[in-house]
């Protein structure tokens, strides 16, 4: 997140293409300290090349949000659901592999608890960190989810059990080890 309440995500793509182009991490970097809006934001991932397949969420203060799916082999493709896992493909339904059946079962779900009538927070929150959308399967494990706030450029870090908040302007220096136990070989 930057000053102007611009926010940042990135997902893998699902997709083993690369090619000439940069790194998302720099990609991101450029965003942060160029652009201030959502808008802003598409331009550029839209006219910079990406090494690999990656999807940048971005959503800015004034509510706006897309994923701009990024891959080396293909144009940009901006979507506006609210939430991404690591796939690109939008139609995807049958004789997937188990990576991307667990990817699009991820991504149903959080589409699911966003959509409830009786979302708040507190249980979006409590739908992402359980399974299938939080996952200790080895081969794409959650490592922490994020609640951002934008208006408030303000983040809350999330483990099972745990939080981390923090705030542009008034950075507080932390440390938290979570313990990540062993890891299952299975998708969960």
């Amino acid at each position: 997140m930057n000053a102007a309440g611009l926010v940042a995500s990135v997902t893998f793509g699902g997709d083993a293409a690369q090619g000439a182009g940069f790194s998302v991490i720099l990609i991101v970097r450029y965003l942060l300290e160029t652009c201030s809006t959502v808008s802003e934001a598409i331009a550029a991932l839209c006219r910079i090349p990406v090494a690999m397949a990656q999807n940048v969420t971005v959503l800015d203060k004034a509510g706006s949000h897309a994923t701009v799916f990024l891959n080396p082999e293909r144009a940009p493709f901006v979507s506006r659901t609210p939430a991404c896992a690591n796939h690109q493909e939008p139609g995807l339904s049958t004789g997937l592999s188990p990576r991307a059946a667990s990817s699009l079962a991820r991504q149903q779900a959080a589409l699911r608890a966003l959509a409830s009538p009786d979302a708040t927070l507190a249980r979006v929150v409590e739908a992402f960190m359980a399974a299938p959308i939080h996952s200790r399967d080895r081969s794409s494990p959650t490592v922490y989810g994020a609640v951002y706030r934008p208006a408030a450029l303000s983040v809350d870090y999330l483990w099972p059990g745990h939080v981390m908040s923090q705030r542009i302007g008034s950075f507080t220096p932390g440390e938290y080890v979570h313990d990540y136990g062993a890891a299952t070989t299975g998708v969960n």
